[in-house]
């Protein structure tokens, strides 16, 4: 069953006009990443000035990473930035997204088809 976070959020990097999916769009290219082909597995906050999040690039590698910024700022999010960017493409199958993941693929190599 795939999780309406995924598509939501996916949805939301590939489109969305807001200070946050911008500048996430802006990161992932930094890093080398096409948005246009990545898809969100999850984005949570987890801390007054972070959130947490879990992608899968075009290329079908898996990355977790911490986006922090200030979100009590009007426009706090223009200023985010990446930390603790890590791929875990070979250990994502025992992590707590492991079920999400896993039918992020799927929805992914559907959309390819």
């Amino acid at each position: 069953m795939m999780s309406g976070i995924v598509v939501q959020y996916t949805g939301l990097l590939r489109t969305s006009t807001f200070d946050l999916w911008t500048r996430l769009r802006e990161l992932l290219r930094a890093q080398g990443l096409d948005p246009a082909g990545t898809v969100v597995v999850d984005l949570v906050q987890e801390g007054p000035d972070h959130e947490d999040g879990q992608i899968i690039s075009a290329e079908g590698r898996v990355y977790r990473f911490s986006l922090f910024y200030d979100q009590e700022a009007e426009h706090g999010a223009r200023s985010a930035h990446l930390r603790n960017w890590t791929d875990i493409t070979e250990s994502w199958q025992t992590g707590s997204l492991a079920g999400r993941t896993a039918d992020a693929f799927a929805w992914k190599s559907r959309r390819a088809d």
